[in-house]
């Protein structure tokens, strides 16, 4: 995938924002925000056509300077018939450092505290989607940064308006394009409406050919006449499923996959059951003292890759949000093997050509004046990565929207029945412990013991964590992995794992796993070792949830093929249990994986406008490993794919 080229700050004469990439102003020279106002919100009907409704979507098709959007969010906030949530996606091939919108958006005061909190969240430049929930999560800015149409092919929405607003066609003809118009006739809900301040013929002509009915309207500020359409389907059925209709759902699983859903639920007015067989949330799995938040990445650029860098993003945008949570961004290095892994650490690098803040790569002695400590080989540096206590996580999660959910703790979940339009989750004698229409699964590697899930390839395997007390070992500031990892010290101790034990349930630390860790360590850090009694020392068990590819499995479950002997062909051919959905596999990425995959089955459960590209999201979708053995005619086995 390229990288994001950004834009650099430019004007004319006159001050009216420029690019010099396409030749062009970023709006009108009489006035960025009356365009705004006149052209893109008045010309789809807006605030109006949100009134009373439970989310409204719109889609612009370049975010430039974000003004469209400013007085959007702004306009929204002022309306009193305001929708309950409104969803702003957006395109942008070349965006603006924070720091260049700091000076743009200071032409507008009135959109300081708008715009201030946007520059907060806004994402690290690189390639892909990047979601931020703004103004208490009530307004949703999806950025896909990229080329346009590459995004919007990707992007799962429906819009109800559009704000066409890319350069002009002669300057940036790529915007206004045959196969763009068709994408986003894909997109557009019935009674869609679109504006643009441009009636060139090769616009309207685009919008007709498209399903859109168009017409002239009065122009802003020295242009004549600008446009405005409106969408009228050609098939009855081009609105997707819509979302559940009871907002009430089960979760069975009280770590970080759980408590993250059901605070993104809750956050949407859902109603919560939550089962966990421990009496507090975070103590299986989640239990350990620390972990690290770092990206995978891989010279290929890889789905796992890409969707790690989504997540990784955004895990860091909700704890910045996340009142209560204990974590610290000292950074994460990531030491090379050998001197083999050390060119090919360096290669990667070279080719992605990533933004420094997200990941460089150090020589030996740079990785060792980072650390303060003589190193062999050097490494990838993630400056924005983290530490993070999981418990604490966890605990935050569910206070933060503690009235909606219901606490069923020190409650094990024996079966599920489907009855009567309900998932009944039940004990061991058969008593209903509670009943909703949508149940959802993130009880980790236990989740295969329910008969429907009992297809799903989740493995267990036994992670033992060592504890490195403040006073027999120095944690270095920065945190580091390679075979294992350290954290830096939290709360007196640092955190040092992990074991990778398949196929052993036991739940006690025992020596040989400290002795394990210890060789770890000693890896990482020459000599850091010498004072450690692996007979004395103390630390966890959890027992993590595997996938063949390391991958989550999030979404709607399989219920297996639509006809015996069938061989599918399409994720979309699988039968689903109704209403049973999964949030599993998170191995020991839970940190990193949890709030995304949160976002995205709250999403999908809502009808929202989806988080990631489409062909990430099949490489997440529980039916994969199904519809795979379908290709091929055989069942599962646990063959690794790596």
């Amino acid at each position: 995938m390229p990288a994001i080229v950004p834009a650099q700050l430019a004007f004319t004469p006159d001050g009216t924002p420029w690019s010099e990439v396409f030749g062009d102003v970023y709006h009108s020279a009489d006035g960025g925000l009356g365009q705004a106002r006149q052209v893109f919100l008045a010309g789809n009907g807006l605030p109006g056509r949100w009134a009373s409704r439970e989310h409204f979507t719109i889609l612009e098709t370049g975010f430039g300077l974000g003004l469209n959007f400013l007085a959007t969010w702004a306009a929204w906030r002022n309306d009193p018939q305001r929708c309950r949530r409104l969803h702003f996606v957006s395109v942008e091939k070349h965006p603006f450092s924070a720091a260049d919108l700091t000076a743009l958006h200071a032409r507008w005061p009135e959109f300081a505290e708008l715009s201030a909190e946007l520059r907060r969240l806004w994402p690290c430049l690189v390639p892909g989607f990047h979601r931020l929930n703004l103004d208490g999560g009530r307004v949703v800015l999806t950025l896909i940064l990229g080329e346009a149409l590459d995004g919007l092919r990707q992007l799962r929405a429906r819009a109800d308006a559009f704000y066409l607003d890319g350069f002009s066609p002669a300057t940036n003809p790529d915007l206004w394009s045959p196969p763009l118009f068709k994408t986003i006739s894909r997109l557009a809900a019935s009674g869609a409406t679109a504006a643009t301040y441009t009636v060139a013929a090769v616009v309207r002509d685009g919008l007709a050919g498209a399903g859109f009915q168009c017409e002239k309207r009065p122009g802003f500020g020295g242009k004549r006449s600008c446009l405005a359409a409106r969408f009228e389907p050609r098939f009855p059925d081009h609105d997707p499923v819509r979302p559940v209709g009871e907002r009430h759902a089960l979760v069975i699983g009280a770590g970080i996959a759980g408590t993250s859903v059901c605070e993104r639920l809750a956050d949407r007015g859902w109603e919560l059951d939550l089962i966990e067989r421990r009496d507090e949330p975070g103590r299986e799995a989640s239990g350990n003292h620390a972990g690290l938040l770092l990206p995978l990445i891989s010279r290929d650029d890889s789905r796992a890759s890409r969707i790690s860098r989504a997540c990784f993003l955004h895990a860091l945008r909700a704890l910045q949000t996340l009142d209560g949570a204990r974590w610290g961004q000292s950074g994460v290095l990531q030491l090379a093997k050998d001197p083999r892994h050390e060119a090919l650490q360096r290669a990667t690098i070279e080719a992605l050509r990533f933004p420094p803040e997200f990941a460089a790569y150090l020589e030996s002695g740079e990785a060792g004046a980072l650390i303060g400590r003589a190193l062999e080989q050097g490494g990838w540096h993630f400056p924005m990565g983290a530490w993070a206590h999981p418990p604490g996580i966890c605990r935050a999660l569910m206070e933060r929207h503690g009235d909606r959910v219901r606490r069923h703790f020190a409650t094990t979940a024996i079966s599920l029945e489907w009855k009567h339009n309900l998932w009944r989750v039940l004990d061991q004698e058969d008593h209903t412990l509670a009943a909703a229409p949508v149940l959802i699964l993130a009880n980790g590697a236990d989740a295969p013991a329910f008969v429907q899930a009992a297809h799903l390839p989740l493995r267990k395997v036994r992670g033992q964590v060592s504890h490195l007390p403040a006073g027999l070992f120095s944690a270095p500031t920065v945190a580091m992995c390679r075979e294992g990892y350290v954290t830096p010290d939290v709360d007196g101790m640092a955190a040092l794992g992990a074991s990778y034990d398949l196929d052993d349930d036991d739940p006690e630390p025992r020596v040989s796993g400290h002795e394990a860790n210890l060789a770890r360590l000693e890896r990482l850090l020459p000599g850091a070792a010498a004072r450690m009694d692996p007979e004395t020392m103390e630390g966890k068990v959890g027992f993590r949830p595997a996938t063949l590819d390391r991958l989550p499995l999030v979404g709607a479950l399989p219920s297996g093929l639509r006809q015996e002997g069938a061989r599918e062909t399409q994720l979309r051919h699988l039968a689903r249990h109704p209403g049973l959905y999964g949030a599993l596999g998170y191995g020991s990425r839970g940190l990193v994986w949890a709030p995304l995959m949160a976002e995205l089955l709250a999403s999908q459960l809502e009808g929202e406008p989806l988080p990631l590209e489409s062909d990430l999201m099949e490489s997440l979708d529980p039916g994969r490993f199904l519809l795979r053995a379908s290709r091929q005619g055989r069942g599962f086995s646990w063959v690794s794919e790596d």
